[in-house]
């Protein structure tokens, strides 16, 4: 056997092994599962995993972002003459920083307990300006509150608060710096209440008491038993279900806090989150694929049906309460789980919420690009790469008897600030990201790579073989010569030889006779 057909044979059989081990493992999925199993093992939150310590500490910074709408015609508004005219102050921007502290397994390591505190620093250059020099006038909510709190009561009480509350010159709408309205003051009406009530506080602001506390004891499942549990609440302040909204579904904590998502995400899923401040959980749906940082990412949002009222989502009938109490598309009374005013959440500007909702304050321009809130999720490893969350807070105003300063006051929802927090993943843990998304890519399509090698050398053996025969038909086409140059009709060829055409090279004439 020559070399190059040695050379023919040893390729086929390197190209018929390699196709057939390519094409095998692909239709086993050796590698993909291999590569599964291993990131849903590493990807929890076990005492030794390599996720813990980004989950105790969060590199990316978080951003908050406070708009105020401050009243431009309180007095009109008041009147009757006018509807509300609100122009948006902001942002005034503060670097969140939510370290987990008081971390505990619990259960032989399937589950994890901590707290999760929050501060805030205020970062000048990215905001709009100072919140303490600032001013914003917005609705007074003390005032409202105990109006609210009042109206169960009679009629006289209520005039004779009033009048009480006009003597120490309280108004419906107040004039604060944003950093009071934001972070507290004391406020006459509450001072002059806990002379009456200890347990009042005389501290009002809408983040009062809220730098560096934490949201509640949170218990995690950490993931070791079901990958599909990684990061889902077990219980908030030791319950596993809530019990101030009117049905079982509503009152259910579902999903993660947000920070995580379990790995190998479809497209056709719902991810919920529990959100404290809502006292609820909500679902966002998949929206569209996008790429933050080089790193792939499925982007999941509130649909609208989050907060649609019952006719539109027969589910959400639970958050109505007392029950068959609902307002309208796009907002939701959480004054159930916050006692006193009574505060109304929605997206910011009514985004997604009731037309009439929008049209009633001179001021909202809703728009999905600064309205929306939304995750980026890496959906191999549940990660989320960018997340923006956007929340307004609003009181309802409305009419109540004895309160002459209302008497031409429909009900309304005013909007009094929305807030903005955002991260993205920071440029290091990027780079180990796509590092780690560039070995996962590499050993799952593993199997393709040898069947690839395998068809390069089927292509490299077909045309060994084509050139091999082309030059095996060349040789045979060369096999033939005359013996003698001598002309056929000489008289001595005729006598001596016998009439031939030609005969094989190296052969006598006797030889071929006797052939």
């Amino acid at each position: 056997m020559t070399r190059r057909s040695c050379a023919i044979y040893a390729t086929g059989i390197v190209c018929a092994h390699l196709l057939i081990l390519g094409i095998a493992l692909l239709v086993a999925q050796v590698f993909q599962t291999m590569i599964q199993e291993r990131i849903k093992k590493e990807i929890t939150l076990a005492e030794n995993s390599r996720v813990l310590e980004g989950w105790i500490n969060p590199p990316p910074p978080v951003y908050m972002q406070y708009f105020f709408f401050n009243v431009t015609n309180p007095n009109e508004f008041l009147a009757g003459k006018e509807k509300p005219k609100v122009t948006q102050i902001g942002p005034y921007t503060y670097r969140e920083y939510r370290p987990r502290e008081n971390v505990t397994f619990l259960e032989n390591g399937t589950k994890i307990f901590a707290t999760n505190p929050k501060s805030f620093v205020f970062l000048r250059n990215m905001s709009s300006g100072d919140p303490e020099v600032d001013r914003v006038i917005t609705v007074n909510i003390p005032f409202i509150a105990v109006m609210n709190e009042l109206n169960s009561y009679s009629f006289f009480l209520r005039s004779a608060v009033s009048m009480w509350m006009g003597s120490m010159g309280i108004e419906v709408f107040m004039n604060r710096t944003v950093h009071e309205v934001l972070w507290g003051f004391k406020d006459p009406l509450l001072s002059k209440l806990q002379s009456f009530r200890p347990e009042v506080d005389e501290h009002f602001g809408l983040m009062y008491n809220k730098n560096g506390t934490h949201e509640g004891e949170f218990v995690f499942h950490t993931g070791e038993k079901n990958y599909m549990d990684y990061g889902k609440i077990d219980t908030w302040n030791g319950i596993s279900q809530m019990n101030w909204w009117s049905s079982n579904q509503s009152n259910m904590i579902n999903g993660t806090d947000g920070s995580v998502f379990h790995t190998f995400l479809s497209r056709k899923e719902l991810l919920y989150i529990f959100a404290a401040d809502l006292c609820r959980s909500i679902h966002l749906g998949y929206v569209a694929d996008k790429e933050v940082k080089g790193i792939p990412a499925f982007r999941f949002a509130p649909p609208s049906d989050v907060l649609a009222p019952p006719d539109e989502n027969p589910s959400n009938a639970g958050f109505c309460v007392p029950a068959g109490d609902c307002l309208g598309k796009g907002v939701l009374k959480v004054s159930v789980c916050r006692q006193g005013a009574p505060i109304v959440v929605s997206f910011p500007h009514f985004y997604q919420a009731d037309e009439r909702y929008i049209k009633a304050i001179d001021g909202m321009n809703p728009n999905e690009e600064e309205h929306e809130t939304y995750l980026d999720i890496n959906p191999t490893t549940g990660v989320p790469i960018r997340a923006c969350k956007r929340a307004q807070l609003n009181v309802i105003l409305k009419r109540v008897s004895g309160f002459p300063k209302t008497k031409f006051l429909n009900e309304t929802i005013f909007p009094i600030m929305y807030v903005n927090e955002t991260a993205t993943i920071d440029d290091e843990s990027a780079a180990q990201m796509r590092t780690l998304l560039l070995i996962v890519t590499i050993v799952s399509n593993f199997p393709v790579i040898i069947v690839g090698l395998g068809a390069i050398l089927l292509v490299v053996l077909i045309l060994l073989v084509c050139r091999n025969r082309q030059r095996k038909t060349a040789k045979d086409e060369t096999a033939y010569t005359q013996v003698s140059n001598q002309a056929e009709d000489s008289p001595e060829n005729r006598t001596n030889q016998p009439s031939r055409n030609g005969s094989y090279i190296a052969m006598s004439p006797v030889e071929a006779q006797k052939c």
